[in-house]
């Protein structure tokens, strides 16, 4: 099956199962999914993920989702630059995320960074999501 936004299909997946209050959910495997869910991490968004060989050539990830206190912790998670429209910022036009408590992943030439990650490198870039 092939996508045409598999990043969107991605944050999806994790917005569909956290609804479901599942503890996990499994989404097929690239580089850019596996940088985009390293930068969650980081931010505290998710517990971690781990990468799956379902067979020769074919991967996934599985997602363990982050709960507090029996609620999510992403209470919402957007796709900003899609296929039709892509956005781009630089560093110093890039809004803040409900003022700082929220974080923006950025495709920047030094990796999938987060917005704070960003602006202590001093570099802009693609502007791939939004989470709170």
């Amino acid at each position: 099956m092939s996508l045409s936004d598999p990043l969107g299909d991605l944050l999806t997946r994790i917005r569909n199962a956290q609804r479901a209050r599942h503890a996990a959910c499994v989404a097929p495997a690239s580089k850019l999914r596996a940088n985009v869910l390293e930068a969650l991490r980081r931010e505290g968004y998710i517990r971690g993920f781990s990468k799956e060989e379902l067979r020769k050539g074919v991967s996934q990830l599985r997602i363990e989702l982050k709960y507090l206190d029996g609620e999510p912790v992403i209470k919402e998670i957007h796709r900003v630059s899609k296929p039709g429209r892509r956005v781009y910022s630089k560093i110093k036009e890039l809004p803040r995320v409900y003022a700082g408590l929220g974080v923006s992943i950025l495709s920047t030439p030094r990796g999938v960074l987060s917005d704070g990650e960003a602006r202590a490198a001093n570099v802009g870039g693609e502007v791939l999501c939004r989470v709170f």
